[in-house]
């Protein structure tokens, strides 16, 4: 007994000897070339849409990323019709096309692919658009915060995945028109559920995914605060995405949403997300970002208390 006692007693020092160091570091990160960024979601909404290309900088770096003028971008679908997207002169590295009136994108089932030509190389991207279910309903729901007799009110979406296996979504949400961004409010979606073991085709979204509309925000102390109040406004909306692109977006929330802290110890070492583009020359340079062309649904509610 005294033997346990004492070992008990030897790790609360080492732990509360380990709690107790804060000492700040500034560790030096070897430098790497700048890489190409392209970030190329687009939609089949009758909306401007737009390719951003930049170059990724150090970690540390908190500067806007340095744009990338003067290349050539397109997007042909199976049909053989091709897009020409312009750069903007209002914002350099911002390429856009304009569609005429009631003009879109694609349609559900095409086939896309972008090309970028720039600095001497040729880079190159496949997207599929599916399809996407409408959005019958938002609710409001009131509920009580856990530790607290508070009265929160929460928001609610409903929709039903269509039957047949292998739909991906990713599902947006805003609140007062600001779009919920955080790594932890990226809302995807296989079928109706997490993933492909579900076994969730052809229903209602399960809870989590129709809640996930809901902002995570907190007050100064860190407190959760009610997701919506009486007047606020919510605007949905599911966007159909490839399965390599819902991959990516589980990558994306892997590699953003840390826990910090202790925990840390135990997360999944930081690395690049993966990308669906290539260079033309193998031993060209590298890329990173995505290219998806979505069809999507959206529904929106003011939340007036009954």
């Amino acid at each position: 007994m005294t033997k346990f006692i004492l070992n008990i007693f030897s790790i609360a020092l080492v732990s509360a000897a380990l709690l107790s160091c804060e000492t700040i570091i500034h560790p030096k990160l070897e430098s790497a070339d700048p890489v190409l960024v392209v970030d190329a979601w687009l939609t089949n909404k009758s909306d401007t849409q737009t390719v951003i290309l930049t170059k990724t900088q150090p970690y540390f770096d908190n500067t806007t990323p340095t744009s990338v003028s003067g290349a050539t971008v397109t997007v042909e679908d199976n049909h053989g019709n091709t897009l020409t997207f312009t750069e903007s002169s209002e914002k350099p590295g911002y390429y856009q096309w304009v569609p005429a009136s009631n003009e879109v994108i694609g349609q559900v089932n095409d086939s896309f692919e972008l090309t970028i030509n720039v600095e001497g190389e040729t880079f190159t991207a496949s997207s599929h658009m599916g399809r996407v279910p409408a959005i019958d309903s938002i609710s409001f729901d009131e509920d009580t915060q856990i530790g607290t007799n508070d009265k929160i009110y929460q928001g609610e979406f409903w929709a039903t995945d269509p039957a047949g296996k292998g739909d991906t979504y990713w599902i947006k949400a805003y609140k007062n028109g600001v779009l919920l961004n955080k790594p932890s409010e990226i809302n995807i979606a296989y079928d109706a559920s997490f993933s492909a073991g579900g076994e969730t085709d052809g229903v209602t979204f399960i809870t989590p995914i129709r809640r996930g509309i809901n902002p995570q925000d907190t007050d100064a102390n860190d407190n959760p605060l009610s997701p919506y109040a009486v007047g606020d406004s919510v605007n949905v909306q599911i966007f159909s995405i490839t399965l390599q692109a819902f991959n990516y977006l589980n990558e994306v929330v892997t590699q953003t949403n840390r826990p910090g802290g202790f925990q840390e110890l135990f997360s999944t070492p930081l690395a690049n997300v993966s990308t669906n583009i290539v260079n033309g020359n193998a031993k060209g340079s590298k890329v990173v970002g995505f290219f998806n062309v979505s069809a999507v649904t959206s529904l929106g509610k003011k939340f007036v208390k009954p």
